[in-house]
């Protein structure tokens, strides 16, 4: 079996690693509920990424959690192995140590059978004891278990909270058909929203012709530059919220992405109501010309919102407004600093083929020769693919690449040993050939 990618098989874990650590990131430093929350965590089994380990130790966890507040999404991704190359095989007398500790005391962790174990001298000083394999082979003799008393949590308790920004809704409806330039027919819209819970503000929405991960993160970004970054994001578990894109641009600007149980929607029910004022105050007003296309829609949506929503009291917010109520909570609110654009791009690996082009969505690009036969990291705005998409490879960005000019390409050689490209005919374009059965005989 081969290795697995080093760049995406990180991801994977980082991502993992940050799921599980990511409601704890807004916690004050000294809460006295997260060592609680850390164990009740680690009581719990997980589908980890590269192992088939299904537990993660507090302490471990610990790790984890301090490690992103140093240094962000790629302090979590593994690090390599100082023993690579090297046998991890515990000797056996070793392993009866290790495995006659955990017996005895069933309540001790990986990390206290190692420290005990060396303690008490029952491990040679060159012996490497690296908490995964250590845990594996508890697991392997039973003895990493849950206990039957471990807690569990089925809270399903209303929430709200009472600072902007602290939790956002995102969900998608289905919308009025709109005109298509192109083929002149009505085609579904999708409107896609996300709602602040605490003021019911909108802090985006639009309608899109599609309910994709790429429709959901323009929304998301525009959102961001308009009210701040929230928290944590609410969302439900269809295709778009689950994909790796979103997940990846959550990590990386710190915020708890959460998706509701499957088949109880009960908790996005504020943002439900939304979309049933949409369906009854918005959509029977809408006339011919705001569904001539998707940015008459949309004008005329943020129309509403700014003129009617966001000043209609509410029952929830006893009968204040959503802009009320986010004058009153966003106190501490503030928008983001860096360049947001770079951080949505999305991200595809491709190999180079022999007359230096890749492939993505149907649209061809050349790259630099010298990556021919290398495979790529192509990062990119979907909704703009042809202004062109940035080439990164082993870590390090290289030019832009191009649309391609197939024509060109047609008489472009190779030279294989040092990947230099060489015309294989003169710069001239050769003389278009004339069809007499089209244009008749040559006149003399």
């Amino acid at each position: 079996m081969p290795p697995p990618d080093p760049t995406t098989h990180g991801d994977a874990v980082a991502l993992f690693r940050y799921g599980l650590i990511a409601d704890l990131l807004h916690l004050a430093p000294g809460d006295r509920s997260l060592h609680a929350r850390l164990r009740e965590k680690a009581a719990q089994s997980y589908t980890i990424p590269g192992t088939p380990r299904r537990r993660v130790a507090a302490e471990t966890l610990r790790d984890w959690l301090y490690a992103y507040r140093r240094g962000g999404f790629d302090a979590l991704k593994p690090k390599p192995r100082a023993d690579q190359g090297r046998a991890r095989a515990l000797p056996q007398a070793v392993a009866d140590h290790l495995c006659a500790l955990k017996e005895q005391y069933p309540a001790y962790s990986v990390a206290l059978v190692i420290s005990t174990a060396r303690d008490q001298g029952l491990v040679p000083a060159e012996v490497p004891l690296a908490p995964a394999t250590v845990h594996r082979l508890l697991s392997r003799q039973g003895l990493m278990a849950r206990p039957a008393d471990a807690p569990t949590s089925k809270d399903r308790r209303r929430f709200s909270f009472d600072a902007a920004n602290e939790l956002w809704m995102g969900d998608v409806m289905h919308g009025p058909a709109v005109l298509d330039e192109e083929d002149r027919r009505r085609h579904r819209t999708y409107l896609i929203a996300l709602l602040d819970d605490a003021t019911r503000v909108i802090p985006y929405a639009a309608f899109a012709r599609s309910e994709t991960v790429a429709a959901v993160l323009p929304v998301f970004e525009r959102a961001i530059l308009r009210r701040g970054i929230p928290k944590r994001l609410y969302v439900d578990n269809g295709s778009a919220f689950r994909a790796r894109h979103l997940a990846l641009v959550c990590a990386k600007l710190g915020v708890t992405l959460i998706h509701s149980r499957p088949f109880l929607p009960q908790g996005r029910g504020k943002l439900e109501r939304f979309f049933r004022t949409v369906r009854l105050r918005l959509l029977p007003t809408l006339l011919d010309h705001d569904t001539q296309s998707l940015e008459a829609l949309n004008a005329r949506l943020w129309t509403w919102i700014e003129d009617e929503y966001l000043d209609t009291p509410h029952r929830g917010l006893h009968d204040a407004t959503p802009r009320e109520q986010w004058a009153r909570a966003a106190a501490h609110v503030s928008l983001p600093t860096q360049d947001l654009t770079d951080l949505f791009l999305f991200e595809e690996k491709r190999k180079v083929q022999q007359d230096r082009t890749v492939s993505l969505h149907g649209v061809i690009f050349e790259v630099d020769a010298a990556l021919v036969g290398e495979t790529v990291l192509l990062r990119y705005d979907p909704s703009h693919l042809t202004r062109g998409v940035q080439v990164h490879y082993q870590g390090r960005p290289y030019a832009m690449a191009k649309r391609v000019d197939i024509y060109a390409n047609c008489f472009v050689r190779r030279d294989h040993g040092t990947k230099l490209l060489t015309p294989t005919t003169p710069a001239s374009a050769p003389a278009p050939v004339i069809c007499p059965a089209i244009f008749g005989p040559r006149q003399t």
